[in-house]
């Protein structure tokens, strides 16, 4: 399968691949956008057929309520990412939240939209194709794997088809993907998006056709209309503020009053919209019918006010439910509407211009305005009318409206809507050029020395008078609480605070933290703007870091002298595939060694078959300082082979595998990297056993994962005579791994206990293994007792049913002893479960462990439990 993935990708270069791709994503958007849209008419005429057959005000109601449900019951059963618009979640999607889009979320867009709309809910079917668009190029991403940044592409690129389809308006789709959703301009991002756009818009417009321009009449400007499409550019700016303000008002105040869920919520509303349209006249049943009305210039000022306010309120009893509809069509009809009444005042007082230039100036600003997309909005206003005479007028709409919007409403209506959902954006800020590129986590010192809340005042001041540091962040159950400094502890001395009080009473409570992904220029700000000499860095609601004047003042004096190079960047990720997600845990394995990585498959898929764990398999291509790991060219063909090795053994076990491929500086930062963003359980490496030699990966790098990673670690320093035999039998073709005789030391504690867990796993690759259980302790120890001895001796046997040896040593040396033993017991594999910091940082830097892996030819496993 390998060397099939690996022929496709040199058969289809890159930009072979991503004009296949656009290709692809456009036709099957502009499809699904012509379903939509033949849906929706399909049953929105039998509504109305209903509605004149039967009494409209027993028809509509029903009607609405029994789609609104139905719309509703979909999302809610098969895809929650489907409610709303769908612009949000494509934007969040766009960011790196981890919010699905696939086939499965496009076919519940499409469906539960036909049933909303159909059903008389006044919204529009724009914005679902924006999401539809996105969540087909989201499948074809995962049909062909790519790394995140790719795929991400791909995602904008199937937005803008979404909305060439929806508007027949491919140059619009593109610049709504750069104006709202990607900001970006890459080479790579405008030619997808723009192939893709223009594939869908002319799909779109063969198979349903039909255009404003046909029937909209020439359009007329002067000069002395100026003054009033300043007018109608202030009057939609400030309804289009109170507009946006209102939507998020009425989806904030449905979820808190109506406690039920989302297919009653939907239900409701549909009820609600069918009770109120009944009671209008029938220019008000159809969106599409109201909205061309409109845009023709040709209604009395009465019935454009009462379309104004009918609209306004439907639209938002629609939106407070989160049906699955978009404000694009809203938004041009409330739009039309203003502009129809400015056209109407200029007319009564001077007698001249004509309505459709204002309907259709105020349809682009008000559009514009509430997406916050101006040179969108005048474009697609463009692109369906193709009158260059409209240019000029809605320019001067859409900024001054997009202008007095963003005085009164200011921030994304889309990203607002997220931040009801708890999912906030980061905020996008112009970088230094001292200062480009560079994120908190470049500079921060990653070894953090805390303090524990309950510490006394007294314990706090002998730490500071150790340590060269004026200040500590302070913990509770792993979590920041609060931070410290040396002049928190004077105001204490001279408030004459009792010593014995703890730390917490005196402590600065909830500090001001950042994330790792902090740009640096926003950390100079609040270092600069608070006062502060420190920054806790948190991730996922941990220490993971603290940033000082000093750190920034080191990484200014390196990029001064040109050696930024030396301020590690992120991985890349070139390569990735994902296997199916049945486990009740997942395994990171890291690979690197041909030679050893054989050894480590078995033990991984050995430990993932008895816990039921997935297995993360990673390889790192290390680059020079001096290159950028997004543009440097590396060769997939070493790290396809390991993976072959690990999937083939991994299906025969029927363990699940994802594999991938990162582009790194730092090896022990990718790997923490990979850690952080899935949620891992235990983290298994090869170790060299040598730091002053370290392996290509592995060596010193040890230090900084064992230490950081925020799961379980193993680490595995194989036996030299397996380092040096073929990793292969000839005849049988497996492992040559002896793991027949174990010495595992006991040192109490939870490393010990959850190391004893996995050691049934380990077990089975040997047919006939032999335990003994040893305890070392001091001559001085006069209290020694065997009894936790033989209490996880009897644990062994319960689960291994066979009988586990056991050794109490006296010895003032632990490494001799170990050593010693193993010579006697002839061990091939001696397990370390480290019970205290002192041990663990020793079999870290080389000192008890130095004597052990170096001057014992047996495979060394060290445990370390989760932090």
């Amino acid at each position: 399968m390998a060397s099939g993935i690996l022929s496709l990708h040199k058969w289809l270069k890159p930009k072979r691949l991503a004009i296949f791709e656009a290709c692809l994503i456009g036709v099957l958007s502009g499809l699904a956008a012509v379903m939509l849209k033949q849906g929706i008419g399909w049953l929105g005429g039998w509504r109305l057929q209903i509605a004149n057959d039967l009494p409209a005000w027993f028809a509509l109601p029903i009607i609405g309520l029994t789609g609104g449900y139905l719309s509703g019951f979909l999302i809610e059963q098969f895809a929650t990412e489907a409610s709303g618009s769908g612009i949000p979640q494509v934007k969040a999607a766009l960011s790196y939240v981890p919010i699905a889009l696939n086939l499965r979320v496009a076919i519940v867009k499409v469906a539960s939209t036909i049933l909303a709309l159909g059903s008389g809910l006044a919204l529009g079917r724009q914005g679902p194709t924006v999401q539809i668009g996105a969540a087909i190029a989201g499948q074809v991403s995962q049909w062909i794997p790519t790394s995140p940044e790719y795929q991400r592409q791909l995602i904008a690129a199937g937005a803008a088809a979404g909305l060439a389809a929806g508007f027949n308006a491919p140059i619009a789709g593109v610049l709504f993907v750069i104006e709202e959703l990607l900001h970006d301009v890459s080479s790579l991002t405008l030619g997808t998006a723009i192939l893709a756009s223009f594939i869908g818009g002319v799909v779109s417009l063969m198979l349903s056709g039909q255009s404003l321009a046909s029937v909209i009449p020439t359009i007329q400007f002067s000069a002395q209309e100026i003054p009033f499409l300043l007018l109608l550019g202030l009057l939609v700016g400030w309804f289009a503020a109170f507009f946006n303000h209102s939507v998020l008002a009425v989806t904030k105040l449905n979820r808190s009053f109506f406690k039920v869920g989302l297919a009653w919520r939907i239900a409701i509303a549909g009820c609600l919209s069918g009770i109120a349209i009944a009671m209008l006249p029938s220019d008000f049943r159809d969106s599409t019918g109201l909205q061309m009305f409109l845009a023709m210039g040709q209604s009395e000022w009465q019935l454009t006010a009462g379309a104004f306010v009918v609209r306004f309120i439907l639209t938002l009893i629609a939106c407070s439910a989160e049906t699955s509809g978009g404000l694009f069509v809203p938004s041009l009809i409330l739009g039309a509407a203003l502009g129809s009444l400015v056209g109407n005042l200029e007319h009564s007082l001077l007698g001249m211009g004509t309505l459709g230039t204002y309907a259709l100036s105020g349809m682009g600003a008000f559009f514009g305005a509430v997406a916050k997309v101006p040179i969108t909005a005048f474009v697609i206003v463009f692109e369906i009318t193709r009158d260059f005479n409209i240019i000029l007028p809605l320019m001067i709409t859409s900024v001054v409206a997009y202008l007095c919007t963003e005085k009164y409403a200011p921030g994304s209506l889309y990203t607002h809507l997220l931040e009801l959902k708890g999912i906030h954006l980061e905020a996008e800020t112009v970088t230094d050029g001292l200062w480009d590129g560079l994120r908190a986590v470049d500079v921060m010192q990653r070894q953090v020395e805390t303090l524990n809340s309950e510490m006394l005042i007294n314990e706090a001041m002998q730490a500071f008078a150790r340590s060269r540091h004026r200040g500590f962040p302070v913990v509770a159950n792993e979590h920041l609480v609060g931070i410290i400094t040396q002049m928190d502890l004077v105001k204490a001395q001279e408030s004459k605070v009792s010593g014995d009080m703890a730390i917490s009473q005196i402590m600065t409570p909830q500090p001001i933290t950042v994330s790792p992904e902090e740009r640096l220029t926003q950390v100079l700000y609040l270092l600069s703007y608070y006062k502060l000499s420190r920054l806790p860095v948190i991730d996922r609601n941990k220490l993971v870091g603290i940033i000082t004047r000093s750190d920034i003042l080191r990484a200014q004096a390196k990029r001064l002298r040109g050696v930024s190079s030396q301020i590690s960047k992120p991985s890349y990720l070139v390569y990735q595939q994902r296997g199916t997600a049945t486990g009740k845990g997942r395994l990171l394995l890291p690979l690197s060694n041909p030679q050893t990585a054989i050894y480590l498959i078995e033990i991984a898929v050995a430990i993932a078959e008895k816990h039921n764990y997935e297995i993360e398999c990673l390889h790192i291509i290390s680059i020079s300082p001096h290159l950028v790991p997004s543009t440097t060219t590396v060769d997939l063909n070493p790290s396809l082979e390991l993976f072959q090795q690990i999937t083939d053994t991994a299906k025969i076990r029927k363990v699940s595998i994802h594999t991938q491929v990162r582009v790194a500086h730092d090896a022990g930062q990718a790997i923490l990297e990979v850690a952080s963003d899935r949620q891992l359980n235990l983290l298994l490496i090869g170790w060299h056993g040598n730091s002053k030699a370290p392996d290509r990966i592995f060596g010193d790098t040890v230090d900084t994962v064992v230490k950081q990673a925020n799961c379980d670690v193993m680490l595995v320093k194989f036996s030299d005579r397996l380092q040096k035999v073929n990793p292969f039998n000839q005849e049988f073709k497996k492992p040559n791994i002896s793991f027949n005789r174990w010495l595992v030391p006991i040192a109490g504690g939870p490393n010990t206990e959850n190391a004893l867990l996995l050691l049934p796993a380990l077990l089975s690759l040997s047919p006939y293994p032999e335990v003994c259980l040893c305890q070392i302790f001091s001559p001085n120890d006069e209290k020694h007792k065997t009894s936790q001895l033989e209490k996880y001796a009897d644990s062994l046997y319960k689960s291994l049913h066979f009988s586990v040896g056991t050794i109490s040593i006296c010895s003032k040396s632990i490494a001799d002893a170990i050593l010693d033993l193993a010579n006697q017991e002839r061990s091939d594999v001696i397990m370390l479960g480290a019970s205290r910091e002192g041990i663990l940082q020793q079999i870290m830097h080389g000192n008890i462990p130095e004597a052990i892996a170096q001057n014992s030819n047996r495979t060394i496993i060290i445990f370390r439990k989760a932090i």
